[in-house]
């Protein structure tokens, strides 16, 4: 199947005919003849399932793409199609003889028919966009603040200021509602909600942490929800004359009743929750109806003594503008009150594993819900500013006496015939706007409908949160990136409930229940949740800004800029709100992300911040091809001959040791063979990377495949590294039997030598008279000495006060050319006995290593020489030349 680039036109390539055809194999031979004619082409469909004979083993077209390829879910009663692999579409089918590589898989351990389950699986209870996140959205973001302060803050910031304070929250809330749907629209969302967007975008260090207090902040919603539902319910007890203890007890006790009986529904199942939340949702929608049909029934003299006279144009021409009153009088102060109501966007999406289709329904759900709530908010503010005045005494009495001066009545309400001037001048007026927070009850057509209202507002975000925090908490547990909680990441029954989450929220919330005092953990709540948006806006925006391939989301209704203003701004409201409340979020979230990034647990969720970094690495290696090479920043660059790197620990040890964090390290292996997937696959396994991890060597790993070691090695040298970032020191191990191995043994190693003396390295050679599998040794005495050069190992603070002892032999003048090489064998004896004398102590040797000439000095010889210099010496020794470059900065400006 192909697609052209110019339009959205798909090619059936089945409806075309090519212009040659193959014929059956011709006779004679070993069958592999095959006759090529332009006689109009073959079936094409024949080659896409081989069910053709004649072009077996000579077709080019792989079948065309199936979802099966791609998803990791599988469909009862349907076989799965397994996506062909590199290796089934360019092996020969008939060739028995080359087995698949280790890295394909294989149908090993595919279920035998009669393991196979006979029936389908229970289909867990799955939600739409509508009652899974929809009215789960408006139900957490409308709550008593929407009852009990709205009115109050369109009095204190007039009609204008209050549109104002609504809009600005929907922005912030809106942003970072175009986030979630981007994230939420690049890839499958499973259960974890809020965690799991961001843990898979951001990684999970921030994730990580976000995801726990996130889990927190819910469970102690619940508390803060209960405890506003329980205080209602005791201030109509008061009214009633009703008591059970005393108001703090009566709190306390109604509160741990309500959340076990919320608890016990939460514990039924979602399909019960649902249920009980679009209850809940109705009763909201009632007690909204039964407030506008409020406003416009004409109002009663005991409602206009309360101050409503329904609209009234020049009422809201008066509440139109702010009346600052009190210590919190201000445009932040009332912002800081009443965001906090419109938040609760991501309850949706904290039950992504309970979706259909989360893709879709995260972002519609989500999006209307903001859509809807905000509206609501709008409409209640301007209805209830053009209907209420601010100040009003409520008593029947206080009306304008015929006769009597109007001069001196103040406000508004002269004009309708009512006095409230002693109240409003000695600010003792009981009701009104500014006065009266249940104002939506006074204005209702039935009272009792608002407390209903209130009460389903605060028993459905507290359902809400008792819902989200245990499935949260269960996906960062799973996860495993924290110890101890995996206890409570278990699931049961076919919607995986996570019990044990629910009664770990349980007991949280009950202990804050407990405490009865909403303003002590209110303000870290929004802190909480402001953290959380804050981390989603930067999600969207670092995914958007590395430019990662794999950042492609269905949903293209959002901007990088605006989630990064979304972030920059969440950050800024959680100081404006408390500022004590943010310092300890922030500290909370750092805490928990210096944890993750100390344990480096072993996940790998191709985040942003791995796109960010290859990014970082990409732009400063091209940074550097821009600069000149200075001999102040000299580094030792060293390519390590190690085979597998777990084979000579000791080689890699010294070597990581000399480059750690200084300079780079990349450990070599020849695999010897021809370009087998085998062989590719040996030479560049993962288990060598996850060794060196393990030991903790920062190395980077590479292995070729080649004939011989001498090639193998020549590819190494010249192929080793990227732009200036790359070796420049050849480290090898001595060849200890040089003198029982064949001669092309010994002259491929010495070639190797000068091929990189060719190739401007540098070369050190390590001889330890153990042998450099010194594994066993390693373990048994983790504080051996390190084997470093004399100028970093004195930069070490363990090796500070080692002394370097430095011989350097004289010069014979005026020796006959050819008396010089017996005079070289013969120095290379005498340093080998001053070493002995001298050095046989020292914790390494290092020497400087005389070269052969190449073509002239005999392979064997110069192994000779080597041998001669460093033989039978106790510590190790390093022979080290260098490329004649300067490395030293005496003279150097």
């Amino acid at each position: 199947m192909e697609e052209t680039l110019q339009s959205n036109e798909v090619i059936n390539l089945t409806t075309f005919r090519g212009q040659y055809s193959v014929s059956p194999p011709l006779s004679g031979g070993d069958g592999r003849g095959y006759a090529v004619e332009e006689n109009g082409g073959y079936d094409v469909n024949g080659v896409a399932s081989r069910s053709s004979a004649v072009l077996s083993g000579y077709d080019t077209l792989d079948s065309p793409p199936s979802y099966d390829f791609y998803a990791n879910t599988e469909v009862f009663g349907r076989t799965r199609k397994i996506r062909p692999s590199l290796f089934q579409l360019h092996s020969n089918p008939e060739d028995d003889s080359s087995p698949p590589p280790l890295y394909e898989e294989t149908n090993g351990n595919k279920e035998s028919p009669e393991d196979e389950p006979t029936e389908p699986p229970p289909e867990p209870t799955r939600f739409g966009w509508v009652q899974g996140v929809m009215v789960r959205c408006m139900l957490n973001i409308w709550g008593v603040i929407l009852y009990l302060r709205l009115p109050w803050i369109t009095a204190q910031a007039g009609i204008g200021l209050t549109w104002i304070i609504i809009l600005l929250s929907s922005c912030i809330t809106g942003i970072t509602g175009l986030s979630t749907s981007a994230i939420a629209t690049n890839g499958k969302v499973r259960g974890g909600g809020t965690y799991f967007l961001i843990s898979r975008s951001l990684g999970p260090e921030l994730g990580g942490s976000i995801g726990l207090i996130f889990a927190f902040a819910n469970a102690v919603a619940v508390a803060m929800h209960t405890v506003g539902f329980a205080e209602t319910v005791q201030a109509l007890m008061e009214e009633n004359g009703s008591r059970m203890v005393d108001p703090i007890n009566d709190i306390r006790i109604i509160g741990v009743i309500t959340v076990t009986c919320l608890l016990a529904i939460s514990l039924a199942g979602m399909e019960w929750e649902s249920k009980a939340q679009v209850m809940f949702f109705m009763v909201i929608m009632v007690s909204f109806a039964n407030y506008i049909v409020g406003t416009i029934i004409p109002a009663s003299p005991q409602k206009q003594a309360r101050g409503f006279f329904s609209y009234r144009a020049d009422i809201f021409a008066e509440n139109f503008v702010p009346n600052w009153r009190g210590p919190e009088g201000s445009f932040f102060g009332m912002f800081s009150i009443f965001f906090p109501s419109a938040t609760g966007i991501l309850a949706g999406a904290n039950i992504s594993g309970d979706l259909k289709d989360p893709n879709v329904a995260i972002p519609r759900g989500t999006m209307l819900a903001i859509f809807w709530t905000t509206v609501s908010y709008l409409v209640i503010s301007a209805t209830i500013g053009s209907c209420v005045l601010r100040d009003a005494s409520g008593h029947i009495n206080d009306t304008i006496m015929t006769g009597s001066a109007a001069g001196d009545c103040l406000g508004t309400a002269c004009s309708y015939g009512w006095n409230f001037s002693e109240c409003i001048a000695n600010k003792t007026c009981s009701y009104g706007l500014s006065n009266y927070y249940q104002t939506m009850s006074m204005v209702s057509g039935f009272a009792p409908l608002i407390a209903a209202g209130i009460f389903g507002a605060t028993l459905s975000s507290a359902l809400a949160c008792l819902v989200s925090a245990p499935k949260v908490f269960q996906c960062l547990c799973k996860d495993k990136l924290y110890p101890v909680i995996g206890f409570f990441g278990k699931g049961y029954g076919k919607n995986d409930e996570p019990y044990r989450s629910y009664l770990l929220t349980y007991i949280i919330a009950v202990c804050f229940i407990l405490i009865a005092e909403l303003n002590t953990i209110a303000p870290i709540i929004s802190n909480f949740f402001l953290c959380s948006y804050a981390l989603i806006n930067f999600s969207c925006f670092h995914a958007s800004i590395t430019n990662s391939p794999g950042w492609r989301p269905s949903f293209r209704f959002y901007s990088k800029w605006a989630s990064l203003v979304g972030a920059v701004v969440s950050v800024i409201i959680m100081f404006l709100l408390t500022w004590w409340a943010a310092l300890i979020a922030i500290g909370i979230v750092l805490f928990l992300l210096g944890y993750v990034l100390y344990k480096k647990p072993s996940v790998n969720w191709g985040s942003s911040v791995q796109a960010g970094s290859y990014n970082m690495a990409l732009s400063y290696c091209m940074g550097l091809n821009h600069v000149e090479d200075h001999i102040k920043n000299y580094r030792p660059q060293c390519l390590v001959l190690t085979g597998p790197p777990s084979l000579r620990p000791a080689l890699v040890d010294f070597v990581g040791t000399f480059t750690k964090n200084q300079s780079l390290m990349m450990c070599g292996n020849v695999i010897i063979g021809g370009p087998s997937p085998e062989a590719v696959d040996a030479a560049n396994s993962s288990s060598h990377v996850t060794w060196l991890n393990k030991r903790r060597i920062k190395s980077f790993y590479q292995g070729v495949v080649a004939d011989d070691l001498r090639t193998g090695a020549q590819i190494l040298l010249q192929g080793a590294g990227l732009g200036r970032i790359r070796p420049n020191i050849l480290v090898m191990g001595f060849k200890r039997n040089w003198n029982k191995c064949p001669p092309t043994s010994i002259e491929n190693y010495i070639s190797i030598l000068h091929d990189a003396f060719d190739l401007q390295y540098g070369v050190c050679i390590l001889r330890m008279k153990e042998g450099l599998d010194l594994s066993h040794q390693m373990q048994a005495h983790s504080n051996g000495l390190t084997l470093l050069l004399p100028y970093l190992l004195k930069r070490k603070k363990r090796w500070g006060r080692c002394k370097v002892r430095v011989f350097v032999g004289g010069e014979i003048q005026h020796v006959e050319e050819q008396k010089q090489d017996a005079v070289n064998s013969f120095r290379q004896i005498r340093l080998n006995e001053v070493l002995k004398d001298y050095s046989r102590d020292a914790a390494l040797i290092i020497i400087t290593m005389p070269v052969g000439r190449k073509g002239a000095c005999p392979s064997t010889l110069y192994m000779a020489w080597l041998e001669t210099l460093c033989r039978d010496l106790r510590p190790p020794v390093l022979l080290v030349r260098g490329n004649q470059d300067s490395v030293l900065t005496f003279y150097c400006q």
